[in-house]
């Protein structure tokens, strides 16, 4: 088993900030491995205001965003040291599925594993459940950027 991650560890490792960070807590990382992390739905998201006011559902493309996220933090974890601070860009999604709306008052749990590693890219495999049901799924892939001074 890993560890937990809390938000001020998780923005240590995504560029993300308010209202787009999507991950709110990691629940267990094994680096090189997996992860698992969080996003409580409230109806307060700032997207549900105009998706939709009458019936708020969770945007599936801010569902495959947590699910990268996810994988940036995992990334980010696996990376050697020398190459912290350098960006990992989002490049592809394939075999995207989504099962089920996600609506307020969920808890999003993001299950995300490596499919493949290079020097240079990275593919997971992601699921997004609520209360252990599919609610979406895809393989990511992500590239490295320029390091950040």
């Amino acid at each position: 088993m890993g560890k937990a991650l809390d938000i001020n560890e998780i923005m240590k490792m995504l560029p993300h900030r308010y209202p787009f960070v999507l991950v709110d807590r990691v629940l267990d990382i094994v680096p090189g491995e997996t992860v698992t992390a969080l996003k409580n739905i409230t109806a307060n998201e700032p997207f549900f205001q105009g998706h939709f006011p009458e019936n708020p559902v969770m945007p599936g493309v801010l569902i495959i965003e947590a699910l990268a996220q996810a994988g940036g933090i995992l990334a980010f974890a696996s990376l050697p040291r020398e190459m912290h601070g350098m960006p990992v860009y989002f490049v592809a999604m394939d075999n995207v599925k989504f099962r089920r709306p996600v609506i307020p008052g969920d808890q999003l749990v993001f299950d995300v594993s490596f499919l493949k590693k290079s020097s240079w890219a990275v593919k997971f495999a992601g699921v997004a459940t609520v209360d252990e049901r599919k609610v979406s799924e895809a393989e990511l892939t992500a590239t490295f950027g320029k390091k950040v001074a």
